[in-house]
């Protein structure tokens, strides 16, 4: 059944789309966090290891608010590796090096780009969609990944 809940069709499907390239980003970031926690070498192994993990359970539930939202809205969630990979503006990216300075500004660098992408739909969102949930629930998670980021830059 259909949502009826005041969105109309074009509109609701206009926002799942942007809906569902934050839902890959946000797949490829907690991969690439969770990378990070598992093959991370040096020093500082112990305290970052515990970070990146902290880090990485916060994106498992980015990830399923996303695709809540999406499906609230009456739509399906992407939900394969091949369609995050298509859908994504992020980068798999092979190191040489697994030391926890590279990891860090390699996930700042996402964190921000996400940032920058949702803060291009908030207004989008409420006023070409005419979605405020929507404009609202990104927000906060612009918000959220904007504190992570800060986080990610204090280790640099």
């Amino acid at each position: 059944m259909k949502a009826n809940i005041g969105i109309t069709e074009k509109n609701g499907q206009s926002v799942v789309n942007e809906l569902s390239k934050i839902l890959a980003d946000e797949y490829v970031l907690y991969t690439k966090t969770r990378n990070a926690h598992w093959n991370l070498e040096g020093a500082d192994f112990f305290e970052k290891h515990k970070f990146f993990e902290s880090q990485y359970r916060q994106l498992e539930g980015f990830i399923d608010e996303v695709a809540e939202r999406i499906r609230k809205l009456g739509f399906y969630a992407p939900a394969s590796l091949s369609s995050f990979l298509s859908l994504t503006q992020l980068t798999e990216v092979t190191r040489e090096q697994n030391d926890s300075y590279g990891f860090i500004k390699e996930l700042l660098i996402d964190h921000e780009s996400i940032i920058m992408k949702l803060r291009e739909n908030i207004s989008n969102f409420a006023f070409e969609f005419h979605d405020s949930g929507s404009s609202d629930f990104i927000t906060g998670l612009m918000e959220e990944h904007e504190k992570m980021a800060w986080i990610l830059r204090s280790h640099l």
